[in-house]
């Protein structure tokens, strides 16, 4: 992030850039900066004036116009505007009815605004304040200071702007900003630091598996650091603590989801189904699920979670038009029209005639429980090593459809690789998902029913099978450095024992065969798939899919040759980024 703010005055430039590309909406009063909205509502008799510390983009200058602030003061980077700059910016856009001021409660801004205020009261304007001071996290924290002002400040501004538009007083809107922050609520987590624009490295360092709960929208420590947790297990946990603290009030909330800089969109909106979930299954109804990113603190990797209690008409103050460069409202998430979630889905009730066992006692249920073990060991390693040749998404996709074979082979009584090729053709996306799923069709063909190990000539036939199936599909041939450069010398393997009658452990030469494939890919330059975008780069960097390929085959080895199977490296070993 730092690598590219300018040199030189990079707020003010910042600044300069919002009104170029909001052309008629904003302008840019430079000594001392504030900006300043060109077309305010005309029934408006009271100017909203707010800001604060730059890194928190796009509150406050994403709120500037119609519907939200007639003025704002961006400081330095995490630090508060000077009292100049609210001051001249308040004259400036002072109306009939005065001017409100929104105050996030930290010292510097608190100090800055009031003095604001003093020499407005002093110059005849008529002037009131709402302080924002929703964390929760600093709720307890001794300190005369109070709780922190964070995400909440988004929905005061927005439903204060469209108050304003419809020309509340300065004592109407500030005894409406001051019931809001009473009824809101929000506590923040990370997983990772923002990065420091003196240092260009992360402001604080967390221990992996770990994330800090509470941390505040200036980079600051959490109160606490946690054991990262599932992430539903996150949210519930979040969802208790915002609901207890909330004061007494309406069942209805509004929820707003935000992203901390370096969050994505994906991760946003799941989290607000999540927040939907866990508020219904409490009583209380959310209303508004507003998920995107409205208070950064740089690009911390994190999210905060905000609950309003809605009073009547406040939602439609949300909804109300607005002609700003966030565009509000965004889409929301609501209860109506979700679909239930897959866990949620009822199974599929047996019929009469279905035996659907819990689990297949054969070599091929054995076998999709020691691949499923296998994988779950070596995922981050895979993750790790497609990391530097593609897009890093391989270990979870392969780990992923392994859990929904296991899940297919316990709820309908599949065989092993029967539910490892439906999982992976239906359910696993990407271009190695649907592949694996054409190698394990095959392989299910050769799975003898009464559990027996499969012979080299069956194993030999349905690899060979599943291998022309990939050529045919995505045309990978041996020496592309792809997952075949393992298929295709495991099959010639058990091709050659299955003309040998005195091969006495084909599925481990097999295996050897494929270990050897998959490792050699590291001298390869990729000519398929995305690691064949990073040319030079790939080199050194074995084939994550040849090495999932390679412990198919060890897993298989370990099952049905487990006496000679020791002579295979761990497979930890073979997929060591």
């Amino acid at each position: 992030m730092s690598y590219f703010l300018p040199e030189t005055h990079p707020v003010l430039t910042a600044a300069r850039g919002l009104a170029l590309a909001h052309s008629g909406m904003i302008e840019v009063h430079s000594s001392p900066l504030y900006l300043r909205a060109r077309d305010p509502h005309p029934d408006r008799v009271v100017a909203l004036v707010s800001g604060g510390g730059s890194g928190h983009e796009p509150l406050h200058t994403g709120l500037l116009g119609r519907g939200g602030l007639d003025a704002v003061c961006p400081g330095e980077i995490f630090a508060s505007p000077h009292n100049r700059q609210i001051y001249e910016a308040s004259a400036a856009a002072a109306k009939s009815g005065g001017v409100l001021l929104i105050i996030k409660n930290y010292t510097g801004d608190v100090i800055n605004f009031q003095i604001a205020a003093e020499r407005l009261r002093h110059d005849g304007i008529p002037v009131a304040t709402v302080l924002v001071d929703d964390d929760l996290a600093t709720d307890s924290v001794d300190s005369a200071t109070g709780r922190r002002g964070t995400a909440a400040t988004v929905v005061v501004e927005k439903l204060l702007g469209a108050a304003a538009d419809r020309g509340a007083t300065l004592e109407e809107l500030a005894g409406l900003g001051r019931r809001i922050v009473a009824a809101s609520r929000s506590i923040a987590v990370a997983a990772r630091a923002q990065t420091s624009p003196t240092t260009a490295g992360p402001a604080f360092t967390l221990d992996e598996g770990t994330l800090d709960y509470g941390v505040g929208i200036h980079g600051e420590r959490g109160t606490r650091t946690i054991a990262r947790p599932a992430i539903g297990d996150l949210v519930r946990r979040m969802t208790d603590d915002l609901l207890d603290a909330l004061p007494e009030g309406p069942s209805e909330v509004l929820a707003l989801v935000n992203g901390l800089g370096a969050t994505t969109e994906l991760e946003l909106n799941a989290i607000g189904v999540l927040l939907n979930d866990e508020l219904i299954a409490r009583g209380v109804r959310p209303v508004l699920i507003v998920p995107g990113t409205y208070t950064a603190a740089l690009d911390m990797a994190g999210f905060s979670l905000t609950l309003t209690r809605l009073d009547e008409g406040w939602a439609e103050l949300w909804t109300a038009p607005t002609r700003t460069p966030l565009v509000l409202p965004r889409p929301t998430l609501t209860a109506e029209g979700l679909e239930r979630s897959p866990q949620e889905s009822a199974a599929p009730s047996a019929s009469p005639g279905d035996t659907a066992p819990a689990s297949d006692p054969s070599g091929d249920r054995a076998l999709l429980d020691r691949y499923a073990q296998t994988v779950t060991q070596v995922r981050d390693n895979l993750t790790k090593l497609d990391q530097l040749v593609g897009d890093g998404d391989f270990g979870d996709n392969l780990a992923g459809g392994v859990r929904r074979a296991v899940k297919l082979a316990d709820e309908r009584g599949l065989d092993g690789t029967a539910a490892l090729a439906e999982a992976f053709l239906n359910d696993v996306g990407g271009t190695s998902g649907p592949l694996f799923g054409l190698l394990f069709q095959h392989l299910a063909s050769a799975s003898p029913a009464d559990g027996r190990a499969p012979s080299a000539a069956e194993l030999a036939q349905a690899a060979e099978a599943g291998f022309a199936a990939i050529h045919r599909v995505g045309g990978a041939s041996p020496g592309d450095c792809t997952l075949v450069d393992a298929l295709a010398p495991a099959a010639q393997s058990l091709a050659a024992s299955a003309r040998d009658e005195a091969a006495e452990a084909p599925l481990t030469e097999a295996a050897q065969a494929a270990i050897r494939g998959a490792l050699a890919t590291a001298s390869l330059r990729p000519r398929r798939g995305r690691a064949s975008y990073v040319g030079d780069h790939a080199l050194g960097v074995p084939d994550p899919g040849a090495l999932a390929v390679a412990l198919l085959f060890m897993a298989l080895a370990d099952i049905h040759e487990p006496t000679t199977a020791t002579r295979l490296p761990a497979p930890g070993y073979i997929t060591v980024p």
